[in-house]
């Protein structure tokens, strides 16, 4: 492949050569050209301008910059600085994360936006960017016109967490919601699980003195997540709103989603590691350090096997890690009752993940699985900026994209251990599993960013991303 602009034979910034390029579709020797921030010419080395940096990248794959189209960010979580730190070693180059307005003081829509843009602008060392989580108060609404133009086209909204009032929210706000994203042109996303049934079973295993951590997945059971998903299907159809299905961890919400789809409804989703490799057994080890919703899932039932097929027959779009720390502290009395602490406060959701997702999804996918290496590049950075309308500037090796690049070495061998990880929390529930690859050097708009564990550039270099309508993602089976 030989693709040069006219001005190619001036020199450019940096060339990367010797790897073997991969998109989300095909797999080939070339040499990437990069002048500024942008891919400027992309083929043999030989025909490609002079550099004034080469960046020699034999027997290794050269990726499109890895984007977390999934990550807890905040007060409660690893901070805009810390988080993008951890999230840059680990072989990322772009986060989308989700912000939240302050409810009690109703902060509308557009004061957050700007107000988050701006305090991250001087923080992360990734470029980011933001879905808006709605809480049920329809005054929120108000200002989602005005949210969309700011560059902020997706808005989540729980279909849980009934004892987190305003967070879960009716289906009459739903639809609400959905009729002005979708005139807008912009993304709903859903956290589905019947909120009134897990709320309903987690009341009544607390009355019958089933609390320890072992319990807490036999509340939250796979057809509350698959009913809900029916109904943002359903939601969706009636309103003309793509609907984006967060964290997928169920066989049955799968085939409700593929049905969707094969009816040409604009339904994607979205599955995690955790629900890819871990299951309820965790709990045993883990205890409250594992509550996660949805929960891990059942190690003799159906879901985890289902889900890489769906990643590998295209009715996954994307995989996101959902990463949402929280502190041993805050979580640790979930030992004695997963559900409340003493004082009746609920024990916290939420687990790290960015700093995994990367090299798993290598070793277990590409390595364990034999998936093809472009399925990486189309789950971790394709087909999220296709959905989240970064596409053709993020997500892709082509000529006029950002200079995104994940330089992937496949020959290591690591142990996963928290001693070595960046964030918060204090613990992975990934301690002490074997890893064959890691990122070797990534570059953001041109700049190497990660250098062989080391970072190059400093916080406050990311840069916030106004996004546009989504594209459908690529589908379709990868091999």
């Amino acid at each position: 492949m030989v693709a040069l602009p006219p001005h190619a034979t001036a020199e450019v910034d940096t060339i990367v050569h010797g790897g073997r390029i991969v998109t989300a579709s095909d797999v080939y020797e070339a040499a990437v050209a990069i002048r500024g921030e942008k891919i400027v010419a992309i083929g043999p080395p030989e025909v490609l301008p002079p550099a004034a940096r080469t960046i020699d990248a034999r027997g290794k794959y050269v990726l499109p910059g890895a984007i977390d189209c999934h990550i807890h960010l905040g007060p409660e979580y690893d901070d805009w600085r810390g988080g993008p730190i951890a999230a840059a070693h680990a072989g990322l180059t772009t986060l989308l994360g989700f912000g939240l307005y302050d409810d009690r003081a109703q902060e509308t829509l557009p004061h957050a936006i700007k107000r988050l843009r701006d305090d991250t602008a001087q923080q992360s060392v990734l470029d980011f960017g933001f879905h808006f989580i709605l809480m049920n108060q329809p005054y929120i609404l108000d200002g989602l016109a005005e949210a969309v133009q700011m560059g902020v086209t997706s808005f989540k909204m729980f279909m849980t967490y009934k004892k987190r009032p305003p967070r879960m929210c009716s289906d009459d706000f739903i639809g609400r919601a959905m009729e002005i994203i979708a005139a807008q042109g912009g993304v709903t996303q859903l956290h589905c699980e019947n909120g009134d049934v897990l709320d309903y079973l987690e009341n009544k295993a607390i009355a019958e003195g089933r609390v320890e951590p072992r319990h807490f997945p036999r509340t939250c059971p796979d057809w509350a997540e698959e009913e809900a998903i029916n109904r943002a299907i359903k939601i969706g159809a009636m309103t003309g709103s793509p609907v984006y299905v967060v964290h997928l961890s169920t066989r049955l919400g799968l085939e409700r989603i593929k049905q969707a789809q094969a009816e040409g409804q604009r339904v994607w989703t979205e599955t995690c590691p955790q629900y890819l490799l871990l299951t309820d057994q965790e709990m045993e080890r883990w205890g409250p350090l594992a509550k996660i919703g949805p929960p891990l899932r059942r190690a003799d039932g159906p879901d985890r096997e289902a889900l890489w097929t769906g990643t590998a027959q295209g009715s996954i779009a994307t995989v996101g890690s959902d990463h949402a720390p929280r502190s041993k502290a805050a979580k640790e009395p979930g030992w004695k009752n997963i559900f409340v602490d003493p004082e009746g406060k609920p024990i916290p959701f939420g687990s790290p993940s960015v700093e995994t997702m990367v090299p798993l999804m290598y070793s277990e996918g590409v390595g364990k699985r034999g998936l093809p290496i472009s399925w990486m590049a189309r789950v971790l950075a394709e087909n999220p900026a296709r959905i989240f309308g970064l596409y053709p500037r993020k997500g892709v090796i082509q000529i006029g994209a950002d200079a995104d690049l994940l330089i992937l070495d496949p020959e290591p061998e690591t142990t996963i251990t928290v001693a070595d990880h960046r964030g918060m929390a204090g613990f992975t529930l990934y301690e002490g599993w074997q890893a064959r690859g890691r990122p070797w050097m990534t570059l953001l708009r041109g700049r190497v960013l990660l250098n062989q564990g080391k970072l190059e550039q400093a916080p406050g270099y990311g840069r916030y991303l106004p996004r546009g309508r989504p594209v459908p993602p690529i589908g379709g089976a990868v091999r």
